[in-house]
């Protein structure tokens, strides 16, 4: 039976990721509104931050304080935290909201709810013919 790699990293507790929807019918960059933020992700009770910085550097932290780093990406309609040699993804199809709740699966079969706690404006890609 696979493990979260939440579960793995702080002997038990699981962690992370969300998606909500950007403003309507703009192409929106994934990941551009959380970095340099965090998210509370809730799995079996237990509430982990992960904090999203720039670059892609993740810190995924416990309720006890314990602090996991790691890396961050999203891409290919994933996002996904690797700490060490473990590696875990959620399906990220829409940018996430502060405040506004998102129950995922991981492809550990985990299940999550992930709150942003901020975010950013999301960016846009620049349609064809637009200049920036």
């Amino acid at each position: 039976m696979k493990g979260s790699i939440l579960a793995k990293a702080f002997g038990g507790a699981a962690l992370l990721a969300t998606s909500v929807s950007p403003a309507f019918g703009q192409a929106w960059v994934p990941g551009s509104e959380i970095v340099g933020h965090s998210a509370q992700v809730q799995t079996g009770g237990v509430v982990n931050t992960v904090h999203f910085d720039p670059g892609g550097a993740a810190r995924i932290v416990s309720p006890a304080g314990n602090v996991v780093n790691g890396t961050w990406s999203a891409s290919g309609g994933m996002l996904c935290l690797n700490a060490g040699t473990a590696q875990e993804c959620w399906p990220y199809a829409r940018a996430f909201q502060a405040g506004q709740p998102m129950n995922l699966t991981s492809t550990c079969q985990v299940s999550s709810t992930w709150m942003a706690l901020s975010t950013n404006q999301p960016m846009q890609q620049a349609r064809p013919g637009e200049r920036g």
